[in-house]
């Protein structure tokens, strides 16, 4: 499960990436709201698609990472105390040692 939200990270970054990429740098800001009349529609609706999709993306990846996060918060502590798995100090037992040859 937790290699699929961290594909799912990658993926939705790199879609986000793409997205913002895509936009018209010139186009934003708040210019955009004196502009609307004079824009023709196709542009308008694509900016506004652009637009959502950034967000959405944004959203879905901040949230992906807190699932992310928490669940390798979850899945790395022990139950008996707060200490991650595989960091429990363990007391070793001295190896017993042979007896000597001339014994």
């Amino acid at each position: 499960m937790a290699s699929f939200i961290v594909i799912l990270i990658v993926i939705i970054a790199l879609l986000l990436a793409l997205v913002v990429l895509v936009q018209n740098p010139k186009g934003g800001g708040l210019a955009v709201g004196f502009q609307g009349a004079t824009q023709v529609g196709g542009v308008q609706r694509t900016a506004d698609f652009l637009e959502k999709a950034t967000w959405y993306l944004g959203i879905a990846l901040f949230v992906l990472c807190l699932i992310s996060a928490r669940w390798y918060t979850s899945s790395g502590i022990s139950e008996g105390g707060s200490e991650p798995a595989g960091t429990e100090q363990t007391t070793e037992q001295p190896a017993e040692q042979a007896p000597a040859e001339g014994q």
